[in-house]
């Protein structure tokens, strides 16, 4: 198994954030050129994000939580030379399903379609705790 096909899922995990950072950057612009916002509101979270941006804010936010667990799975599983299909699998679950996260928190928000599609990430993230023990029992 090519151990660097691990980084594929990780590489769009970082898009997706960076993909975030820039809407978040453009509705910040909007809010302020709509005079709901000005530039010195953005200093803290204290200050009140204006409606226009706030969802994106909680999504980026989001991109700092479960995938930081994501990233050092992947990092593990390839400084042990364990990743494998099963691996593989998980990771690219990890990383559709929070696009598909975001997509639905940064669109309609709705709960019942967002919390379905964050336990497949969670779920997915466990397998690849599991990937990796069982990579450690096996040495």
């Amino acid at each position: 198994m090519n151990q660097y096909l691990i980084f594929w899922p990780m590489i769009l995990q970082m898009a997706l954030t960076f993909c975030i950072y820039s809407l978040l950057l453009k509705r910040r612009v909007a809010a302020i050129r709509a005079g709901q916002a000005r530039a010195g509101d953005f200093r803290g979270r204290e200050a009140g994000e204006p409606e226009l941006s706030r969802t994106v804010a909680n999504n980026l936010s989001n991109q700092f939580e479960l995938p930081v667990l994501f990233y050092v799975l992947c990092l593990a599983l390839f400084a042990t030379g364990g990743v494998s299909l099963f691996a593989l699998i998980a990771a690219w679950m990890f990383a559709l399903s929070r696009v598909a996260h975001a997509i639905v928190h940064l669109g309609a928000n709705r709960l019942s379609r967002r919390q379905p599609i964050f336990m497949i990430g969670l779920f997915a993230t466990l397998l690849l705790w599991l990937a990796l023990v069982f990579q450690l029992l096996a040495r």
